[in-house]
């Protein structure tokens, strides 16, 4: 009997240790199908997919799975919560993209079966020019070469030692008020210059302000810095910072004070003057092609915007304003925002980046920072640093820094550059239009309370959505502000 048992022992023992061994032993391939294989063993067997006996419950402990561990959950948030640290929000952003299409295909659908086709290409010359035979504004651009080769003269007799410093000085500051105030003088006395004809003229005079300014302060520098070192040769004058930090052989000061380096510079899309400034090594063709294209298409479609969508909603809006009505001046305002913000949009693209790299590319001109991530502004402070770097980059190096020298606070010098700012925003517009209405001086003063206020209670995303509310509905508030005064001024009135 014990040996029986004891047999049967040694017999078990074998089959014991076989399944053990299945058990431990890793799936074998089926066919080289690998796990395949093994999951079609599994299936002809009746078992699950997942392995097991098909016939196990959930709540089944009576073959766990392996390790033990019966957990299907962990500690963690809500993919829509900020602590989540989820940041991939693309498909609701190509959601946002498709809402807005399908709405202003809406608007767009609803303005045609209202007013029609109201895009007339005829009707833009028109805007340049009252009197075909009468060209003013090509004139006064034509007459802006007088003010940079005045400058260019005074700068050579500067460098000989032909003139004092204090004669440059009062000689530039006439060259450069004569360049704001020559301009001004024709347009408010000239009546066949149109007022966009004006602005255009106007634009080309502050640009050439802004540029001779900074023309004007590098060559100061690099005086001051050859009187200071004056035993320096010329070739290590090509080192200095106000020449670029370049290697040697680039143009050194006096030897750039020529027709071609000055006429270089007014058109290069910068308005801080370099002695040596970064080069491309060559013009690429397909790029350039390509911005060109978008140019013509943007240009295209801002004009056809304009007449088809905004001129309408300005008209319409008149009466509520004669009338003070207060609720309809305010869904026009709203309904104006839309396009309004949707052209200056188009606008930004088309100049800071196809018309400004087209130019760069034919200059081969090699800095092409000329914006930054201006969207993503969370203070008002950050936006105006960030979606114009030319203008900042002048305003930083021949204003602020300045100031600052000269012992001026921070918010001093801050309140220096709005104010500069808001007095060109209401040059460009006041002028053109021979009316002084100062809602552009005032809505660029306003950003300085307004910085004050989204810097100071607003955060992070809050911050970002109040620099697009004021994008999107201070523009318009002052546009309509503008024409409602010169429709009273050049039309009510004469009726």
């Amino acid at each position: 009997m014990e040996a029986a048992c004891e047999g049967a022992g040694r017999g078990d023992a074998p089959e014991e240790k076989e399944k053990q061994h299945r058990r431990r032993r890793p799936e074998e391939p089926s066919g080289g199908m690998g796990e395949r294989g093994a999951a079609g063993r599994r299936a002809a067997a009746g078992a699950p997919p997942g392995g097991g006996d098909s016939r196990r419950g959930a709540g089944d402990a009576a073959h766990p799975p392996e390790g033990g561990d019966f957990r299907c959950h962990r500690l963690q948030d809500s993919l829509l919560s900020s602590a989540s640290g989820y940041s991939n929000y693309r498909g609701i952003l190509n959601w946002c993209v498709v809402m807005l299409v399908l709405s202003n295909a809406r608007l767009f659908l609803e303005n045609l079966i209202k007013y029609g086709i109201l895009v007339d290409p005829i009707q833009v010359i028109s805007l340049f020019l009252k009197d075909p035979y009468s060209w003013p504004a090509l004139c006064l651009i034509i007459v802006a070469n007088v003010f940079a080769l005045a400058a260019l003269h005074i700068e050579k007799r500067l460098a000989v030692g032909s003139m004092s410093e204090h004669l440059g000085a009062v000689l530039h500051t006439v060259n450069l008020l004569t360049i704001l105030c020559f301009p001004a003088l024709v347009t408010l006395a000239v009546t066949s210059i149109t007022p966009v004809g004006a602005v255009f003229a106007l634009g080309v005079h502050t640009i050439l302000f802004l540029k001779l300014f900074s023309f004007k302060d590098v060559n100061k520098w690099c005086r001051e810095k050859r009187q200071a070192k004056a035993a320096r040769t010329r070739s290590a004058a090509g080192s200095q910072k106000a020449n670029g930090n370049v290697a040697s052989g680039a143009v050194a000061y006096p030897a750039n004070l020529t027709y071609r380096d000055l006429y270089y510079f007014l058109f290069a899309p910068t308005l801080c003057y370099e002695l040596n400034f970064p080069r491309s090594p060559r013009v690429r063709k397909r790029f350039l092609l390509r911005r060109l294209a978008e140019m013509l298409f943007f240009l295209q479609l801002m004009v056809g915007l304009i007449q088809q969508w905004m001129v309408p909603t300005i008209q319409n809006s008149m009466k509520p304003f004669r009338d003070m009505d207060y609720s309809r001046i305010i869904e026009r305002l709203l309904k104006l925002a839309v396009p309004n913000h949707l052209i200056w949009l188009i606008f930004f693209y088309w100049f800071f980046h196809s018309s400004l790299n087209v130019i760069a590319e034919i200059m081969q001109f090699g800095d092409r920072e000329f914006y930054r991530d201006w969207w993503n502004s969370e203070t008002v402070t950050y936006f105006w640093q960030n979606w114009n770097i030319p203008v900042h980059k002048w305003c930083l190096r021949h204003f602020y820094k300045p100031m600052m020298k000269k012992g001026a606070g921070k918010w001093v010098a801050q309140t220096g550059v709005f104010f500069a700012s808001a007095f060109f925003h209401e040059y460009l517009v006041s002028v053109p239009l021979k009316m002084f209405r100062p809602w552009a001086f005032i809505g660029m003063m306003a950003q300085i309370p307004l910085a004050w206020f989204v810097g100071r209670f607003l955060q992070g995303n809050y911050g970002n959505a109040a620099v697009w509310i004021s994008l999107i509905i201070g523009q318009p508030i002052a546009v309509l502000m503008y024409v409602h005064d010169y429709y009273v001024l050049n039309y009510e009135g004469s009726q």
